[in-house]
C-alpha cells in the first residue's frame, strides 16, 4: 500500500525503526482482543513489526509533525468485495480524533482504491470507545453475538466469553 496523507497523519506500512512505538501500546493491550498480541519487550517488538512490514494487513499510524507511529489500522481481505477492518491506537493519544482521521482516510482508500463494496468491524460489548468510532464512521450496528468468543480465562482456566457486536458500511453508504 502507497502511504496516505491526511491534515495530521500518514498511513504507510510498517517498517525497520517502528517497534519502540509499537511496544508503547502493545506491552498492556486496552481492549481484550489484542491480548494474543501483547508485546513482551523490544526484540518481540521488531519481530512484530518485520512481519507486518511483509504485509498489507495492518498499516502504521504516524504523527506527521514527529513520524512516530500512535496506532495501526488493519484489514482482511474477503474475497470478492468485502474488507474486515479494525484499529489499534495507543491510549496516549486518545481523545485527539487521530482514529476518527486515521480510519475515514483508510475507509476512503478501502472504497476507492481497493473498491471494497462492503467493511465491517466486530466490537466487543465492553469496547464503547470503538463502538463509538464505529458510529462516527457511520456504521451501523448489525447484530449483537451473545457469548461469541474467548479472549481471557477465569481463575480455575474456564473460557470467560465475550458478548460482540457487528457494525458495517457498505460503499454506496460511504459516498451518501
Amino acid at each position: 500500500m502507497d502511504s496516505i496523507t491526511t491534515e495530521r497523519l500518514i498511513l504507510r506500512p510498517f517498517r525497520n525503526g517502528d517497534a519502540p512505538d509499537l511496544l508503547a501500546y502493545l506491552s498492556q493491550p486496552r481492549a481484550n482482543c489484542f491480548l494474543s498480541l501483547k508485546l513482551d519487550g523490544l526484540d518481540a517488538a521488531a519481530a512484530e513489526v518485520d512481519a507486518r512490514s511483509r504485509s498489507d494487513e495492518h498499516i502504521a499510524v504516524c504523527l506527521r509533525s514527529s513520524g512516530r507511529v500512535i496506532g495501526d489500522l488493519f484489514q482482511m481481505h474477503e474475497p470478492p468485495d468485502t474488507h474486515s477492518v479494525g484499529w489499534n491506537f495507543n491510549a496516549d493519544f486518545a481523545g485527539a480524533g487521530y482514529a476518527t482521521e486515521a480510519a475515514r482516510a483508510f475507509f476512503d482508500h478501502l472504497f476507492a482504491a481497493r473498491q471494497a463494496r462492503r467493511l465491517y468491524a466486530y466490537v466487543e460489548e465492553t469496547n464503547t470507545v470503538s463502538q463509538r468510532l464505529c458510529e462516527r464512521l457511520g456504521m451501523r450496528k448489525e447484530g449483537l453475538f451473545v457469548e461469541f468468543i474467548s479472549f481471557t480465562t477465569d481463575g480455575d482456566g474456564n473460557p470467560l466469553y465475550e458478548n460482540t457486536m457487528q457494525y458495517a458500511l457498505l460503499r454506496k453508504e460511504w459516498r451518501a
